[in-house]
């Protein structure tokens, strides 16, 4: 960590406020580039998607669980994987909390991934989540939504991933998807990637405004990040609704 300046009160409060000036045009032009994502085109989902749930298959619109709206999220999970993927559970720690406050605005929120749904499950619990969970194993989801490679695009190099070919060289991929229902049907309204995603976990967003930020440096990116039931002090996770 760098050698920081140590300066007066004053001296601190006027480079706070030259600061505070950029951080007002950022939320300006993040307020404009809400409201450009909001006014985006829709694509009407054509297709009928099936996948497996806890009490049996559910389809995309059941996911809206009477909601207007939808935000799925595609977890990575492969069919043969041992456990998810460290990265998007360190997503859905951020989501877990908050779910029962974007129902009350109009806004569902599920997780999907192509692990049988047993497994998916299985380790829902262990994690302690209280969320929707939906496995995609049967359905063509994920590959209309580009976050499942074929096995010829991973020996390629990577499959159609964040609107460019040769984007992701795994079998499975992390994003974003929303969705509209209405009287004309059903939606597809935004997908986010990669980078996109960040602005969607507050624990990153929280270390972002501390002095060593998120300190990833030495670590290459997110190789610090464990499952919360892994690390050497982490506590048994409990969940109410199990």
């Amino acid at each position: 960590m760098p050698a920081h300046t140590v300066v007066s009160h004053e001296q601190w409060v006027q480079a706070r406020k030259d600061h505070l000036r950029k951080e007002k045009e950022f939320t300006r032009l993040r307020d404009e580039l809400s409201a450009q994502r909001r006014g985006l085109p829709w694509e009407k989902v054509e297709k009928q998607y099936t996948f497996h749930s806890t009490d049996g298959d559910v389809t995309l619109a059941d996911l809206f669980d009477n909601r207007g709206q939808l935000i799925i999220y595609h977890f990575m999970y492969g069919p043969d994987w041992d456990a998810g993927c460290k990265s998007c559970s360190f997503w859905i720690d951020n989501f877990n909390g908050i779910i029962v406050h974007l129902r009350h605005r109009d806004t569902n929120l599920a997780i999907v991934s192509r692990a049988p749904i047993e497994t998916l499950e299985a380790y829902r619990k262990r994690m302690g989540w209280n969320v929707n969970w939906v496995s995609a194993l049967d359905s063509d989801f994920n590959y209309d939504f580009h976050v499942t490679m074929t096995p010829s695009e991973v020996a390629g190099g990577g499959g159609y991933y964040n609107y460019r070919e040769h984007g992701f060289s795994m079998e499975e991929a992390p994003g974003i998807s929303v969705f509209r229902n209405t009287d004309d049907g059903i939606f597809h309204t935004y997908s986010t990637y990669e980078r996109g995603l960040d602005m969607l976990n507050g624990a990153y967003h929280l270390l972002d405004i501390t002095p060593k930020g998120r300190d990833e440096q030495e670590t290459g990116s997110m190789g610090w990040l464990r499952r919360h039931d892994e690390y050497e002090d982490a506590a048994t996770p409990s969940c109410e609704c199990c």
